[in-house]
Order: structure tokens, then sequence, then C-alpha cells
């Protein structure tokens, strides 16, 4: 059949010295060809090209992974870690955790001073804040799945880094923000400061990641984890309190573990599991909707509304007594999202009133992520799918570049409860589940997610946003499968998101007022956020035509192969 597509272009701008006029491409139908969407333009079509290439979508994603942590550097990473779920066209399903873990001289008090008071500085910003990178481990552990050798996958990479691109406005003012903590953290010079602001249009080359990625490319994992790349980091963890080590680096290994299955009205869900809280969430909160018939109304009608925070609720509730490193703690996973123990959890609910977060779970408040993360979705025209979402954490991590080598460092170790009961960067506060151990893998709220109908890939969906992930996910799909709306409006409508605690439900700007005040009726404090997420969705539809589309609140692009 012939192809089809139609472009959504936002805007256009010249983004490298060696490419003009490339456009943000916001939405595509498309038949028998692979599509990729990021979070930039330049991340997007390197995947693309790859595609092109005769790769498929795990060739894809790891170019597009590489590509991100040159052209996205506030969240793309070669320094932090992520989740991978893939489907392949035979049926297969698999999952790769390449999430950082805690340096072998971590301690569970590492971050409490002698009078016992916690120091969130610490856990937060500089080196003694950054967990083991897991991102190239990640994408060698990917490798098996695809068809290209890595060093045509890390190329383009390469060429961005080498080369430079063109930034936007938004980037320019990201960099601008962070110079006063890059300068503090980062007493050697490094590509992300200058002495005048920068602003659109300059081009950013980073000549040292250049190198750093040259060195993955011809000595592989060793390249990273081992060798010079491995000594500049540890150099860096000695020009301060860091504690990783060449042993850490040398030791650290991606996990493959068996994706986390469950159906939702026809459809076969497969998620991430722990250390991922994503997939339990997302399985707790459809399967208690569901039992409330939600296609009975519309989006963002006040009881659909009223009955999907109420399943968020006692969801998050869980996450905080219940979820850690499954290496490390009980693995209730099974438990947490059956129908007898669901059923009992929804009990309490009722349409008449807000249920009080007191009522169901104990008050300790889990961590909430930074929202400064970043997913990508694939689909190949083989049918093969991927969904990785990844992140360094915080924005631009720990503030730390590897001096020599280019790249910022997480600071992942805020995602442990520094001390049970005392608040993270974002307020929040964990319990022992995730509590701070050696070699054990923070908890995270990541929801790369792949629905399936009739065994095939239906939906490839995830998003940044920390704790608002999984709610964002779990919003994507109830718009689709049970509002039947397309994937435009599912992925830019306005959002909402609650956690439990803090007591309030946060509705995005733009969110139907009348919505917001009959919940107020009920009980419901209510917050008004800027900005949840950056969804990125691929829908196949019946006939086969695959719409992709990249979130509008960024900079966000498809390419397609």
């Amino acid at each position: 059949m012939k192809k089809i597509i139609i472009s959504l272009v936002l805007f256009s701008s010249t983004v490298s010295a060696q490419y003009t006029d490339i456009n943000i491409v916001k939405e595509i139908k498309v038949r028998n060809k692979g599509v990729v969407v990021s979070a930039h333009p330049l991340a997007s079509e390197a995947g693309a090209k790859i595609l092109k290439a005769g790769g498929n979508a795990y060739d894809a994603i790891v170019a597009t992974q590489y590509a991100l942590a040159v052209v996205y550097p506030q969240a793309g990473n070669i320094g932090g870690g992520g989740f991978l779920v893939g489907v392949k066209n035979n049926g297969e399903k698999f999952t790769i955790d390449y999430r950082e873990t805690a340096p072998r001289k971590a301690t569970h008090d590492m971050y409490v001073d002698k009078n016992g008071k916690a120091d969130t500085d610490l856990s937060q910003n500089g080196r003694l804040a950054v967990g083991i990178p897991g991102s190239v481990a990640g994408f060698f552990a990917t490798l098996q799945y695809g068809r290209l050798p890595m060093n045509r996958l890390i190329q383009p990479a390469i060429d961005l880094a080498e080369k430079g691109f063109a930034i936007t406005e938004q980037e320019a003012g990201l960099l601008n923000s962070g110079k006063t903590y890059f300068q503090k953290h980062n007493p050697s010079p490094n590509a992300f400061v200058k002495s005048a602001p920068w602003k659109a249009g300059d081009i950013l080359v980073q000549k040292e990641l250049a190198e750093t990625l040259k060195l993955i490319q011809k000595e592989g994992l060793k390249g990273f984890y081992q060798g010079k790349t491995a000594e500049l980091l540890v150099a860096e963890m000695k020009r301060g309190n860091g504690i990783i080590t060449l042993e850490d680096l040398k030791n650290y290994k991606a996990v493959e573990r068996k994706a986390l299955e469950f159906d939702y009205k026809g459809s076969r869900i497969v998620s991430m599991p722990l250390p991922s809280s994503g997939g339990i969430l997302l399985a707790q909160m459809l399967k208690m909707a569901g039992y409330e018939n939600l296609e009975k109304y519309r989006q963002n009608d006040t009881k659909a509304v009223q009955i999907m925070v109420e399943a968020e609720r006692r969801a998050f509730a869980d996450r905080a007594e219940y979820m850690g490193d499954p290496d490390f703690i009980r693995d209730k996973t099974q438990y947490l999202i059956s129908d007898d123990y669901l059923k009992n959890r929804w009990k309490s609910f009722s349409f008449s009133q807000a249920t009080p977060s007191s009522e169901v779970g104990n008050i300790i408040r889990q961590p909430k992520e930074s929202t400064e993360t970043t997913h990508i979705s694939v689909i190949d025209k083989e049918g093969n799918a991927a969904a990785v979402t990844t992140t360094l954490n915080g924005l631009y991590g720990s503030k730390v570049v590897v001096s020599g080598a280019g790249f910022f460092l997480n600071n992942e170790m805020d995602d442990f409860s520094v001390k049970p009961g005392v608040p993270n960067m974002f307020g929040a506060v964990g319990g022992e589940a995730n509590s701070i151990q050696p070699n054990k893998r923070m908890l995270s709220s990541m929801t790369p997610t792949i629905v399936l109908k009739n065994g095939k890939p239906y939906m490839v969906v995830g998003t940044p946003g920390g704790t608002t992930i999984p709610t964002s996910v779990y919003q994507s799909i109830v718009d689709v499968v049970d509002f039947k709306l397309n994937a435009n409006i599912s992925v830019n409508s306005p959002k909402f998101h609650h956690q439990w605690l803090p007591e309030s439900v946060a509705f995005e700007k733009n969110f139907p007022e009348t919505t917001i005040m009959e919940l107020e009726k009920l009980g419901y404090k209510v917050e008004r956020w800027n900005q949840i997420g950056r969804t990125e969705m691929i829908l196949i539809d019946d006939n086969g035509n695959i719409h992709a589309v990249a979130d509008g609140r960024g900079d966000d692009s498809v390419a397609v192969e």
C-alpha cells in the first residue's frame, strides 16, 4: 500500500552546522515504515537513520539514546540509567533494567550527621549524590536484540558532539539557569559554561564527550566501565566526597527481568517490574478504576476523574509501604496486583466524598523523583516495538561533569529514602523498603509500556515526570481504551496527578474548571501546575496505520525512516 504521511510542523530551526531547517514534527500517520518519537528532533532523526540503514527498533532506540546524551544533556545521558521494555514481532517480551546502583561504600545513614539530621544537599548535589551509571551497560545489553554493530549506532551521536548543534531558546535558558551550579561543582572548564549568556542558535560543541563516545565505539563496554573513562570518573569522585570506585564501575551489570504483564479490557499491558514501581502502579490503577466501568464516562468528567484519582491514591500508598529493589526486599508484586487484594482496597471508595489519605496507608511519604527524565517510543516496519525511559534524576543530575570526559553524572542517590521520614529534594519522604544499601537499585516511577492487541503492539507509550509518570501513562491508556480518543488528544490533553501524599490533586493548566470546582465540593484539595509530563505515543490502528505523536509541551519530535 502507498505510504501516507500527515505531518504537523510547529516550527523549524537551524539545528547544526551540518543540518539546516530540520523540522520539529509533532504528529505523523504512516504505513509500512518505522517511527521514532523522542524529546529532541536530532535524536529522533538519529534513530530514524538507523532504521533506514537496516536496523530494527532496538538498534534505533540505542542510537536515539546516545544522541539524546549529546543534544538533551539535562536528561539524556551516559552518566545515568533507565529501563527498556521490548516486544518482538514474534511475541517475545523482555525488559532491561539499567537503573543506577548504590556504590559499594554506600551506607544506610550516609547522608545523616552525628546529630541524626539528614543533609539532603549531599544526596542531591555534587559527587556523593552519584549512583553507579547504568546507561552504557543497558545499551550493550540491548545490542543482542538488534542487527547492527555498536560502532554504527553510536556514530550519529559522535558527529553531533564533535560538530555541534544549534540550541533552542528553551535549551539556552536551561544552560543559563544552571551556570551557577555548573561553576560551583566543576572547577575545570566544560562545554556547558561560557562567559556570555547562551542564546538560541548558539552552537554547542562537546569535544570531550565526542572522545568518550569514540572510546566506547572502539573498546566497547570497557571503553566506559574500565580504562581512561573509568579513571576520569573516579578522579572526579576524588575531587569531592564521591565514593564510586574502579571496582564499582567494573562490576556494574544491566539486568534482564521478566516483564510485568496483565490484561485490561481486551488488551495486554506489558510494563516494567521492580525496581521501577511504574508497572505495579499502572496495574493497580487500571484494575481499580476498571471496577467502576470508566467507559461509561467521558474524559475529564467529574466522576471519571474522581475514580482515577482514588485509584492513584491507593496505589501510591502501596508504593511507599511495599516497593523497592526486588533483590533486597520481599517482592509482593503478584499480591499487590491481584483482584482479591485490589477489590478489598477499593471497598472504601465513595462517590460522595474524597477518601482521606490517612485511611488508605501509613503516613510515610514516598520519594518523588525529578521530572527531568526523558522517554523514547519506537516501532519498526516489521512490528518490533521498544519503549525506554531514562534519566539523570534532577535537571543535569548532580551538576557534576566528568572532567576530561564531558558528560554529566546523575544524582540518583536522592531517590533512595535518605532517612525514613525525611523529605528529599521534592519534599517527599520514603520508608525502609527503599533505604540505602550497597549495590542496591533505588526505587523508580519510570513506566515504559507497550500495549498489545491480538498479541501485536497496539500502543507504545511513556513520559518523563517523576512520580507523575505512572499517572500520565495510566491516563493515556484510559483515554485510548476507555474514552476512544486518538493519540493526539490523549497526549496533549491537560492532565491531573495524585500520589497519596501530599493530599492535594494537581491539575495542569487549561484543565476544565467545572470539574475542578465539583471535586473541591467533594472535599478534594487542589493545586494547579503549569505542566505535567511530556508523553511520547505510537498507536497502531486496526488498518495497520501507525499514528505517532510527540508531546506539544516541549521540543519533542517524531521521525520516520
